[in-house]
């Protein structure tokens, strides 16, 4: 039993934001019911790789869900939606601003249906200011926000990062914030609309870069693959590849320079002797480490700062990374039945909890395999549903 259960969410999202933060949500225990459109569904059950004709792009962010096909431009599709919103705690969405009133499913019409309703919108910019009708993509917000700019190397082209940073941690950012207005709502009985932003989200994540510009207007450059404060706190070369060490404070530096190097003399090297000079001469410092690095495999490093306690560690790639005893351990690697797939392997779930830990129950669904069960759950007779079927109201899935 999972700690949200019997928290219901109707989740009329799709691709990444919206469908992680419910995937978070159900994997707790929450009850998501998932609204997919006709003609295909979820746009991301057309992204690749395929496998036997199903897209593991969809598979990977719709565990533990149920997928209803609905026509929402339909009078005969709203009047299910205001039906499952009658049921439900949450509405989560990512339409482009506008669409839902179009619709007739904002905020503003589904709280006269259920005034206890928390409405979490997920867009691009919000649902105020100059760009708020804007339509807004991960990437875009990456370059928006100025993430771009300070990431990759010195003097080369903006860098994008290596996964959707700003749709995943939109997502969670959204999770947190539907739990505080539930809570809210356990209190005082009122639901609220939540309002999620690409373009926000990410903002307060810039914790020293704020620091240094609102202290002395200094605006941020790439830093490669090293810290913008600490020094060292960076990816280092040795003699079969690079790993990973971080000098966070003066006293690791110390074990670091003294235990792990050998070079005592470095505590006292005026190019070395605070974080704030070892920053600035950083590289000169990273040479310095480099000579003697290179001397020895990564394994050998990496053994003899954990002997000392500076933190350190491997760069991985992604198939390096899945293979990790630490992931096994805490099962972040779990593989389930499908009934297209097969059995496929997907990320665990990263909450650990001592009383009530989160579970896959299901695999992510089948385009409209729950549309006749949850039509049926809400009161409609065979032959409705039927009739929503031949009308295209509805879809539900076949086997054949």
């Amino acid at each position: 039993m999972g700690p949200l259960e019997g928290l219901k969410i109707l989740d009329a999202s799709q691709i990444m934001a919206g469908p992680y933060c419910t995937m978070v949500l159900s994997d707790l225990g929450a009850d998501v019911t998932k609204i997919e459109k006709t003609n295909g569904g979820d746009d991301s059950r057309q992204m690749g790789p395929y496998v036997n004709g199903e897209s593991t792009c969809f598979f990977q962010i719709n565990r533990n869900k149920k997928s209803i096909v609905l026509n929402l431009k339909s009078q005969k599709g709203k009047e299910v939606f205001y039906k499952l919103t009658k049921e439900s705690d949450v509405v989560v969405e990512n339409f482009r601003n506008g669409v839902t009133e179009s619709l007739g499913i904002d905020y503003e019409t589904l709280k006269k249906k259920n005034p206890g309703i928390i409405y979490c919108s997920i867009s691009g910019y919000g649902a105020t200011g100059p760009n708020s009708k804007k339509g807004g993509f991960d990437l875009v917000a990456q370059g928006f926000t100025g993430l771009m700019s300070m990431t990759g190397e010195k003097g080369r082209p903006p860098m994008k990062s290596g996964i959707a940073v700003y749709d995943i941690g939109a997502g969670i950012t959204a999770c947190y914030s539907i739990l505080a207005a539930y809570i809210n709502k356990l209190k005082t009985g009122k639901g609220q609309f939540v309002d999620i932003s690409l373009a926000d989200i990410g903002l307060p994540w810039f914790t020293w870069e704020a620091a240094a510009y609102f202290a002395n207007r200094t605006i941020p450059n790439p830093t490669g693959h090293r810290h913008r404060v600490s020094a060292p706190y960076q990816s280092v070369k040795t003699k079969d590849g690079y790993m990973m060490i971080g000098c966070a404070n003066q006293k690791t530096w110390e074990n670091f320079a003294s235990n792990v190097l050998e070079k005592e003399d470095w505590i006292k090297d005026p190019r070395f002797v605070s974080n704030l000079l070892r920053n600035q001469n950083v590289e000169e410092l990273e040479k310095e480490i480099e000579l003697i690095l290179m001397e020895k495999n990564t394994s050998h490093w990496i053994k003899l700062c954990e002997k000392f306690g500076v933190p350190a560690g491997p760069i991985n790639n992604f198939e390096e990374a899945l293979k990790e005893e630490q992931y096994k351990e805490r099962d972040m690697i779990e593989e389930i039945e499908h009934p297209i797939l097969g059995k496929m392997k997907m990320i665990g779930i990263p909450t650990k909890f001592s009383d009530t830990p989160g579970k896959i129950r299901s695999s992510p669904p089948l385009l409209g395999e729950h549309t006749h069960e949850i039509l049926r759950g809400i009161g409609y007779k065979e032959k409705e549903i039927q009739d929503m079927k031949n009308q295209g109201t509805v879809e539900t899935y076949n086997k054949e």
